[in-house]
């Protein structure tokens, strides 16, 4: 018997979440309900395709061997439908993007809005999360890096560089000690990234600077801009989440400057996906030139 597309759909979300109750919750369906379909599409193929556990569901050989053809379905859907004459160049569907938080509040909702207002009837997802996105699971459609992956089935591309210096609140500076040099931090307050939750060595940015105590920590670069504002101590800060800070003043500017880059990632799958390389490129030169505008505003 023939196995429903709309039950193996189901089932690549369980087999890439590894369970029905994160599948669910991404699918919104209740668990209950998912592992009804599940045992069905088991009936239906004749094999188990799960080892079922507290633990959660893994895959069985069966399992693995539908997920590998389930996903090559998955893709020459997706590149067909996205390759589908529409009349009208406005993009239409759902886009889910990851990105980690710097870029998520200070530069994509810009960005999105203005791709929202020209594709009135594409519905954008913006994924803010502090860590490495899978795309393999589906986690997001596109996701923005702060470093160029080097396994998987990914393409990567740059998008632009970005800048970072040490900024405090203009109360905090005129109430502590003067910061001429470097070495005059070691009396001052350290917000940053909490050590061990790092989630790319692109963004230890104070092993870069030699400094050890981290004193207020987050994993949020938005908790660590509102650190600074309310007069925690001296911190690296995005250019481009400046201007949400009019309080905020860069320091040693001469002798601390760092330079990142955004990069867009994609799987690799989804190359003839001609929407989503669509989409993409226009994310990406919006990007561009917001990063840029925002910096030019600190000149």
């Amino acid at each position: 018997m023939q196995a429903n597309w709309d039950d193996v759909r189901l089932f690549l979300s369980v087999a890439r979440e590894g369970g029905l109750s994160a599948a669910g919750k991404i699918l919104r369906l209740d668990p209950a309900t998912l592992g009804r379909r599940m045992t069905r599409l088991e009936d239906t193929t004749g094999t188990a395709l799960f080892v079922k556990s507290p633990q959660g569901y893994a895959l069985t050989e069966a399992g693995t061997q539908l997920l590998a053809r389930a996903e090559a379905a998955e893709t020459a859907m997706r590149a067909a439908t996205a390759s589908l004459p529409t009349g009208s160049e406005s993009l239409t569907g759902q886009i889910r993007i990851g990105a980690p938080d710097g870029c998520a509040n200070y530069v994509l909702p810009q960005v999105c809005a203005r791709l929202s207002a020209r594709h009135p009837d594409l519905d954008i997802q913006i994924v803010a999360l502090p860590r490495v996105f899978n795309l393999s699971r589906r986690e997001a459609d596109l996701a923005i890096g702060v470093s160029a992956p080097t396994a998987g089935r990914l393409t990567v591309q740059k998008i632009t560089d970005y800048k970072l210096h040490l900024a405090a609140a203009e109360d905090y500076l005129q109430a502590s000690a003067t910061i001429r040099m470097p070495q005059d931090l070691k009396s001052h307050k350290i917000v940053g990234y909490i050590p061990d939750m790092i989630f790319d060595r692109e963004l230890d940015y104070l092993a870069h600077i030699g400094v050890a105590r981290v004193p207020l920590a987050s994993n949020s670069v938005s908790v660590q801009l509102n650190l600074l504002r309310h007069g925690g101590g001296v911190g690296v800060v995005h250019d481009f989440a400046l201007p949400a800070a009019p309080n905020l003043v860069r320091i040693l500017t001469d002798k601390i400057s760092l330079t990142r880059a955004f990069y867009m990632i994609r799987h690799e799958a989804d190359r003839k996906n001609t929407k989503l390389t669509q989409l993409a490129d226009d994310l990406s030169a919006g990007l561009r030139q917001e990063v840029a505008h925002l910096e030019a505003t600190l000149t």
